[in-house]
């Protein structure tokens, strides 16, 4: 018989951010509004949710190995949801930050061309694919968060 393992969770998901700030992309690091929940679902139970909201038209991506992206805006407020890869994600004036497929994938992209002139520039660098989630919100709309 399985049993659920003993983890700590924080209260709120905090995640990296592709925002704009003054015209200009930035990366800040977000603790979203919606907390962790226990769930009571059949399979599930006792493990934790936080409801991201209502989402748009869903893709998945397959981003060839050491591809650059280039500067480019976010097209829509998005979560991205790397699977495997890394991602490398630079903004003027602020260093880069690495973004590794897994667990800690998730981020949040929200610097589209209504915010932010210029955009951020995304390289893969790895020697693998990188696979990718790509989730609107719902009316391109910035979710509820607070800047740590």
């Amino acid at each position: 018989m399985a049993t659920n393992p003993s983890h700590s969770k924080p209260p709120y998901p905090n995640i990296t951010a592709i925002s704009a700030k003054n015209g200009a992309s930035t990366i800040e690091c977000w603790r979203l509004a919606a907390p962790f929940k226990s769930s009571t679902e059949a399979g599930v139970s006792g493990a934790s949710f936080a409801q991201l909201g209502k989402a748009g038209s869903t893709s998945y991506a397959l981003i060839p190995a050491k591809f650059d992206g280039g500067l480019h805006n976010a097209p829509i407020v998005q979560y991205v949801a790397f699977l495997s890869g890394t991602a490398v994600v630079s903004v003027p004036d602020q260093p880069p930050v690495t973004i590794k497929g897994g667990k800690d994938g998730l981020i949040i992209a929200a610097d589209t061309a209504a915010v932010s002139k210029q955009g951020h520039d995304t390289k893969y660098p790895s020697d693998e694919e990188t696979t990718a989630i790509q989730i609107p919100t719902a009316d391109g709309k910035v979710p509820p968060h607070t800047v740590l």
